[in-house]
């Protein structure tokens, strides 16, 4: 059986010991250099980075930050990236973080009954040793997560907080339910129904739901409020009940559900707008805007920014004393084609 030398071991195997060895400096030396500290001679520098290169070495970057005593690593929990909102904010928080100079490592959690499998992916996080917690998923509730606050900062990015300690960049939700339904509003419509998630499978679309129905009762309409499952096609049939029994138009509290909507309405023989208008919100699909969906885009890009401002900010300070930061963010109502006036 044939030995395995350093340049065949992969990188993570790779030690600054071997790198050592191979440009003939000491540890010390290899080390210093590989994180830019000391002063070398020009040749001596390019040497150890040159065979850092060959062999293919990856520096531990928490193992060396836990060495000295903190980690700039920040742990993130995310909901099921396969959905574009989500996907979207990932991204932007990857982007932000980059360049900041923070580290982020992820777990993403799809469907989960009461949040337990969240409640163990923080566990695992903090195993790691992060500095803190960026929480982008509305299926955790302030009670599971207060007991993480008194370890690291948290910072909920995308949902509203109300817990004390635990620091939000989040959507104005009921803004938004509110912008969509006087656009309705300001269409005619007087019979409405409203289809949305129910609280505890999304507090965010329960928050634009409930702001939908108040303003559309306070401006004089007559509302169906259907709260249902997770799945899109979830209460698609109650609020085509709805229509057949006279609503002109169908507010959903996010654009999965309006296509399913307007789904079941093309199978019923009903054009839309011509038969029924439908909103939703979100305004990240893809085609969004070839399909001329009426929604609302949600702020994305100022969440995640603000979501790593805020905890790069409590890593450079004493955040147990910080006060809590709470910074709402509104979108912007795409009007489309799918909501016309009767």
């Amino acid at each position: 059986m044939s030995g395995t030398s350093s340049s065949d071991a992969p990188g993570l195997r790779v030690t600054v010991s071997d790198v050592a060895a191979a440009a003939g400096v000491s540890r010390a030396t290899a080390t210093r250099a590989l994180k830019g500290e000391g002063r070398f001679a020009p040749e001596t520098q390019e040497r150890i980075l040159a065979e850092a290169e060959r062999l293919g070495y990856v520096r531990n970057t928490m193992a060396a930050e836990l060495a000295a005593g903190r980690t700039g690593t920040v742990g993130l929990m995310l909901r099921d990236a396969s959905n574009p909102a989500y996907g979207l904010l990932f991204s932007r928080l990857q982007d932000e973080a980059h360049r900041r100079g923070l580290d982020l490592v992820t777990v993403t959690i799809g469907a989960d009954v009461q949040g337990a499998e969240q409640v163990n992916a923080l566990h695992r996080l903090l195993g790691m040793r992060v500095a803190g917690l960026i929480v982008a998923t509305g299926g955790i509730t302030a009670a599971q997560l207060e007991p993480f606050a008194d370890q690291v900062p948290i910072v909920r990015a995308g949902r509203v907080e109300t817990a004390e300690g635990i620091h939000t960049a989040h959507y104005d939700d009921p803004e938004h339910g509110r912008m969509l339904a006087s656009h309705v509003l300001s269409l005619g419509h007087r019979r409405v129904v409203v289809l949305s998630g129910a609280e505890d499978v999304s507090f965010a679309e329960h928050l634009r739901a409930s702001a939908m129905e108040s303003t559309l009762v306070a401006g004089g309409a007559s509302v169906t409020l259907v709260s249902a499952g997770a799945a899109p096609t979830d209460g698609v049939n109650e609020a085509l009940d709805a229509v057949r029994d006279g609503a002109t138009a169908v507010m959903c509290a996010s654009d999965y559900r309006q296509l399913a909507v307007m789904r079941a309405l093309r199978a019923a023989g009903l054009s839309v707008p011509g038969d029924v208008s439908v909103t939703g919100c979100d305004g990240i699909l893809p085609g969004a805007d070839l399909l001329g969906l009426t929604t609302l885009r949600i702020p994305v890009e100022a969440v995640a920014s603000a979501a790593v401002e805020t905890m790069q900010l409590l890593l450079s300070s004493d955040a147990d004393s910080a006060p809590t930061v709470r910074q709402p963010f509104v979108g912007t109502l795409v009007p489309g084609a799918t909501a016309a006036a009767i």
